[in-house]
């Protein structure tokens, strides 16, 4: 089985009041969860990085442990920082995604194994930016 996981963050200012999307989808289009989290004053890295977590996390308590031993988890993000990030070609720096970064390094090499990261353009994570608008639109 493979999954694509799409995620996204946003602050109105930044900081400021933001939210947390994320969505996925398996190998024939079906929605397997979603996620759309008010999470407070942030900026806008913090919330793609919450985004991204809360996406995994959700998607790891779907399914049995295990699952994605021989599962493939594809991650798609308009955010460019994080997705270099998460491949090692720009160091984490800033203090408040220094544990967010290693959060994410840990669940993935505990729960999902097989995982390639892309980074996409804005106009192809429509619905993951649409959850972290209305998370938002919600809370602040």
């Amino acid at each position: 089985m493979k999954y694509t996981l799409y995620a996204d963050g946003g602050a109105r200012g930044n900081p400021g009041p933001a939210g947390s999307g994320a969505v996925v989808f398996d190998d024939i289009g079906k929605r397997v969860v979603d996620v759309s989290d008010y999470i407070g004053v942030a900026t806008n890295n913090v919330a793609e990085y919450e985004a991204l977590l809360r996406g995994l996390k959700a998607l790891r308590d779907e399914f049995p442990e295990g699952h994605f031993n021989h599962s493939e988890l594809h991650i798609r993000l308009d955010s460019k920082l994080i997705i270099e990030q998460l491949k090692g070609a720009y160091k984490v720096k800033h203090p408040n995604l220094v544990p967010r970064f290693f959060e994410v390094k840990n669940i993935l090499a505990r729960s999902f194994p097989h995982v390639t990261l892309e980074h996409v353009r804005r106009e192809f994570n429509k619905d993951a930016d649409a959850l972290a608008n209305a998370a938002m639109d919600r809370g602040g």
